[in-house]
This record gives structure tokens, sequence and C-alpha cells, in this order.
């Protein structure tokens, strides 16, 4: 199971995901977000950390923008949240494409060119029902309101070969929980043991 720890904005944060299994970090690149943080920024903190994935998230940005903050931070792949079409995805990086479900319908087309794609809720940290995730050949990605008490129970509904999880481990937006953010992960990887 590959879980990842969205709206990393910060060290400390960084290290208590990794330390607690986490195999990707996601960085938000969208500056209406409380998690934004600015490709200087997320370059200092990429540099320091251990190996894991490092995720940046994008809405509706250019493929040159996107690669172009890729390369500056160290990016190993590119999260596409916005209308993003197929054509648009930037060439030179792996791609997970982001689409949401809402009323039991997924917002989007999801056979997708992407790795992976990153089924989510209507809204920010908001369920759903894990049994209408759009079933599709590539890898699935669940998010949505994931936490400790939740996350085992998606992951038998879904199915997922990922799960992806942000504001429910904060203690304020941009700012980790670490004691939420260490049972989630001991209830993710432990869902699949």
């Amino acid at each position: 199971m590959m879980v990842k720890i969205c709206g990393i904005t910060n060290r400390e944060d960084a290290l208590a995901a990794i330390g607690g299994g986490a195999a990707a970090l996601g960085f938000n690149f969208y500056p209406a977000s409380p998690r934004y943080i600015a490709p200087e920024a997320a370059a200092d903190l990429i540099s320091s950390l251990p190996a894991v994935w490092k995720v940046g998230v994008f809405v509706d940005e250019a493929p040159q923008r996107v690669l172009g903050i890729a390369r500056q931070a160290g990016l190993d792949i590119a999260q596409l949240h916005g209308s993003e079409s197929r054509e648009n995805y930037p060439q030179g990086i792996r791609v997970w494409k982001a689409i949401r479900v809402r009323h039991g319908q997924a917002t989007e087309d999801v056979d997708s060119p992407a790795e992976a794609v990153l089924v989510d809720g209507p809204g920010s940290g908001e369920t759903f029902d894990w049994r209408d995730v759009p079933r599709f050949a590539g890898k699935l990605i669940l998010a949505g309101g994931l936490d400790a008490g939740n996350v085992a129970r998606a992951i038998a509904q879904a199915n997922p070969w990922g799960v992806d999880a942000c504001s429910r481990l904060e203690s304020a937006p941009g700012r980790k929980d670490h004691s939420k953010m260490a049972e989630f992960l001991k209830a993710a990887l432990g869902a699949t043991a």
C-alpha cells in the first residue's frame, strides 16, 4: 500500500511522515491553498529529506510551469487537480490525475493516461461512499476525508493501490498533528498486512 501525506509545509512534519512509513509526500503549489508552499521553500525542504516520492500538487497550471517548479523543487511526480486535458499533461515527469466523486459519479473521465488516478471527495476533507469509486485499469489512489478511524474500511471497500490524507491529520492548515498522522499511517499500512 502506497501511503501519501499531503500538504507538507515544514521539515518536522515531513520527517514524522517518513518515519511513520509514508512512501510519498505532497507539496501544494496552488497559491490559493492554505497549505501552499513556495517553490523555493519546497526546494530547500525537499533537498534535506531522505528518499521518498515528492509529489507536487498543481491546479490548472501550464505544463511548462509545472515542469519548471518540478525541476526547481526536485519533484518526482506532478499531481494535477484542475481541468487539464490529457493533451495538456506535462511531459517528462510522472503524472497522477485527481478527480472528484459527487453524488456517486466521477466528475471527470477516469480513463486517463496518467500513472495513477487520485479519487477525491466532493470537497476538501469530505468523505464519500468508497463503493462509488469508478473502476478503471490503472492505479487508484483514494483520498477525501481519510483518517485513522476510516482508512481501513475505505481500503476494504475500494481496494486502492494507495491512499492520501491531509486535512484530517492537521492541527492547523499546513501543520500536521503528529499523533493523528502516526495513527493514520499505522492504520493504513496495517489494513494491507
